[in-house]
């Protein structure tokens, strides 16, 4: 995408096309506007305009062009918090409605998935929390404690279940969650632009919002190209790549973003996908800098972890790829990768999502925090039915959350990136 391998990798090689679209040039009018197709923002216009709302899309680069197309494409239950931690933060009312709600997000994923016949590898055999020491064990037996008290299907596996359904041996065990599964993310991502575009939205890319202006019963929603927008509505959905100069640049302001990154094998011989995640399911472990592994529907293995492929990173990590692959896996040793990609996470304080309104009629949720698929799909939903008077502020998950920048937000990302260079640096001299 925009000719980088680095941004998309694998993602852009296998998924399908996305819808037709060209620049907005025209004057238009609709009764929302949506800022951002990613997860979110293709989410909140299905349902606008299933409902009969006209919606106009504006994205600045291409579909899926955010995090949307660059993630692992683990469709996760709930946030990286415990659960318990919810009530804890948000109150025992919002705390609740949210873990319900997000809890039950993947199901609603996978059935829009088949509703709309999207061809995006839809894998639903849950995920694996795997845990490399005992203090990552103690984790999982307590987030499974807390989660089986409100009936979700997870339980702890032991050592040797862990290892027949990983095919490495490098665990003590693993949090299997029978709600969650794996998609191919950018193909998610097209699959819901071309679900929004048959249903009657107009979706422009390469269009990038200048201003907006309060014309009183409708915003006027500006774009670099000269185009124009006129709604009442405004949704946006730009999330950690929100522009830091654009009209709502408070939203990347308030994130510190974290890189992240992986690599893609060949497809591997049947022999060996016998042996290495047999049944399919999304892995990642506990480490402070950790790494996921999955496969994809070709069976090529998806390696990835902390850090950017960028500068001096980028040799840094690969090298830490490849012994890690021989670590987990001795009989992928020297098996190369053919793709790598890399992306920024929106990290908020609390680990938890924020509703704001930006402005009259203008809102957004953003920091996802690295549980973009499910949450997104969900919460943009929800800014819809919001739009569409079904439900109010009152009845969201979340609170309404002012944009507060976030503290040393410079500092912070650089030691993400920084720091997971150097863990990999030595974790590739100790992994021999």
């Amino acid at each position: 995408m925009n000719h980088d391998p680095c941004s998309h990798g694998l993602w852009e090689a296998s998924a399908p096309p996305a819808p037709v679209t060209s620049a907005l040039r025209a004057t238009l009018h609709a009764d929302a506007v949506v800022v951002g197709a990613g997860y979110t923002g293709l989410s909140a216009a299905l349902v606008l305009v299933q409902r009969g709302a006209c919606v106009v899309v504006l994205e600045a680069q291409e579909v899926g062009f955010g995090g949307s197309g660059r993630n692992v494409g683990l469709v996760n239950a709930g946030m990286w918090v415990m659960p318990s931690a919810l009530p804890g933060e948000l109150g025992e009312s919002l705390g609740h409605r949210l873990l319900d709600q997000l809890g039950n997000a993947p199901s609603q994923v996978f059935e829009l998935i088949e509703r709309h016949g999207m061809d995006c590898e839809p894998q639903r055999s849950g995920t694996l929390h795997c845990a490399p020491d005992a203090t990552g064990l103690r984790e999982l037996q307590e987030r499974a404690r807390q989660w089986q008290a409100l009936g979700a299907p997870v339980r702890v596996l032991s050592q040797a279940e862990t290892a027949q359904k990983t095919g490495t041996d490098a665990y003590l065990g693993a949090l299997l969650d029978l709600r969650a599964g794996t998609v191919q993310p950018l193909a998610y991502a097209r699959g819901l632009a071309h679900a929004a575009v048959a249903a009657g939205a107009q979706l422009h890319t390469q269009t990038v919002v200048s201003a907006v202006q309060d014309e009183g019963r409708h915003w006027r929603v500006n774009t670099v190209g000269g185009g124009a927008v006129h709604a009442p509505w405004v949704i946006v959905a730009t999330n950690a790549y929100s522009s830091a100069d654009g009209p709502w640049g408070a939203l990347q302001a308030e994130l510190v973003r974290l890189p992240y990154f992986n690599m893609a094998t060949a497809p591997l011989p049947p022999a060996l996908l016998s042996h290495i995640l047999p049944e399919r399911q999304g892995a990642w472990d506990t480490r402070q800098v950790l790494s996921s592994f999955r496969l994809d529907r070709q069976g090529r293995l998806v390696l990835g972890s902390v850090g950017a492929l960028r500068g001096v990173g980028r040799p840094i990590h690969r090298d830490w790829g490849r012994r890690a692959l021989a670590k987990l896996f001795p009989q992928l040793r020297g098996v190369a990768f053919e793709h790598e990609w890399y992306g920024e996470i929106g990290m908020t304080a609390n680990a938890l999502p924020r509703f704001h309104q930006l402005a009259r009629n203008t809102v957004a949720f953003c920091g996802y925090n690295g549980r973009g698929i499910a949450p997104g799909t969900v919460l943009g939903r929800e800014l819809a039915r919001l739009v569409l008077g079904e439900i109010t502020v009152a009845d969201l998950s979340l609170p309404v959350s002012g944009t507060v920048p976030a503290r040393l937000k410079a500092v912070r990302e650089s030691f993400y990136e920084i720091g997971a260079q150097l863990s990999h640096f030595v974790g590739a001299r100790s992994l021999g």
